[in-house]
């Protein structure tokens, strides 16, 4: 028994270092020989932007303004919004404009269809030959939509992801949640995978592809749209890169019981698209399935692999010393994640305490997500959350 135990607790150490450290310097290594790109001069395709919305009143405006003051030609530009059901005045402003700008093309959903739904509508309208993704609570960067197309002189490459920056402002500052600090952390590996055409999944807020390449979003069993259109470029065979120049900006979220939520939501629907793609484990690209256990299945089964390691670990605490040192190791980071939780309800904010408690709150929204998913109670229709 006690060798089993051993076994077991191994394993699930490798696992998670290997998630968190071995993974991403295998990748950043790898990436600095795959660093050559293909550049073409005045290389400068057509591009159609699609963005799902639903009541964005608040952000609608700017977003559209964001859009006219971006260094592309306009007239090689088309911008598919479509409103799903929206019940404040996004219709209204996205009408106003339409009449403003040739470029701009609404479509105003007649039923709650998950912004899943609007995308599948709005890319049946798309005539041009790259896409890009975006949200309207994001602002792109001057030369973003410039830059995002450079890659795809490579006809290799199949989508590139922007770089996303999360911004706080003074009163997410304050909550005691660390997730721009640990987005900078996961940006250094999308970087990384970009560099080796292996990005596996893209920034919703800024990503493009070319558009023979996009699959039907399933609409029945919720996926993660973005994960989903991500997976389905690089399982085909192409790259999937990263452009650190095209820049684009969000805030984090404002109410820490929405942001959860989302969170929660995303681990339900991320679950059910890594089943869509689990031939990925065994593609003929072995570097692909190892990024893909690695940086997906492990990240989101990584709620059961902790409780495992902690329970293993504890039993062996007295016989290996190796599992001493982790289980202390383990008590250690959850008693900071404790301060950390403690500092919020004071509005305080200590790196230290704050990144173990965003830590644990992602994980328990992963399980969370996970029950949603085995329960088949995660839908396509969506709320926007307050940015």
């Amino acid at each position: 028994m006690t060798l089993f135990l051993e076994i077991l607790f191994y394993l699930l150490t490798i696992i998670v270092l290997n998630s968190f450290i071995f993974y991403p310097l295998v990748v950043y290594f790898l990436s600095k020989k795959n660093s050559g790109r293909i550049t073409i001069h005045g290389f400068e395709p057509t591009i159609s932007v699609l963005i799902a919305a639903y009541n964005e009143e608040k952000v609608i405006e700017d977003r559209i303004k964001n859009i006219v003051a971006l260094n592309y030609d306009h007239s090689k530009i088309e911008v598919f919004i479509g409103s799903d059901l929206s019940s404040d005045r996004t219709n209204e402003i996205l009408l106003e404009y339409q009449k403003e700008y040739s470029w701009l093309k609404v479509y105003l959903s007649q039923e709650r269809m998950g912004k899943a739904g609007i995308l599948n509508e709005l890319i049946k309208q798309a005539n041009n030959e790259i896409v890009v993704f975006t949200d309207a609570n994001t602002n792109f960067n001057q030369d973003a939509l410039k830059n995002i197309i450079e890659d795809f002189a490579d006809e290799n490459v199949g989508g590139v992801c922007g770089r996303l920056i999360l911004i706080d402002d003074e009163q997410s500052k304050s909550e005691g949640v660390e997730e721009t600090e640990y987005w900078k952390y996961e940006t250094l590996i999308k970087k990384a995978e970009g560099r080796c055409g292996t990005l596996l999944a893209a920034n919703g807020g800024i990503f493009a592809i070319r558009k023979n390449l996009y699959e039907v979003i399933p609409t029945e069993n919720a996926v993660t749209d973005d994960l989903f259109v991500s997976l389905s470029v690089v399982s085909k065979g192409y790259k999937f890169t990263y452009c650190n120049d095209a820049v684009a900006y969000e805030n984090t979220g404002k109410d820490l019981s929405e942001e959860y939520k989302r969170k929660v939501r995303f681990g339900a629907t991320n679950f059910q698209t890594l089943l869509q793609f689990k031939k990925l484990l065994w593609d003929k690209n072995k570097f692909l399935s190892y990024a893909f256990f690695s940086h997906k299945v492990s990240r989101w089964i990584l709620p059961g692999l902790l409780i495992f390691l902690f329970f293993v670990s504890y039993f062996l605490i007295d016989i290996n010393q190796i599992a001493k040192k982790i289980f202390y190791l383990q008590m250690v980071i959850y008693l900071l994640a404790l301060c950390g939780y403690l500092l919020s309800i004071i509005k305080k904010r200590i790196l230290i305490f704050s990144l173990p408690y965003f830590f644990v709150v992602s994980n328990i929204a992963i399980a969370e997500g996970f029950i949603k998913f085995i329960r088949k109670k995660h839908s396509v229709i969506w709320e926007s959350t307050q940015r």
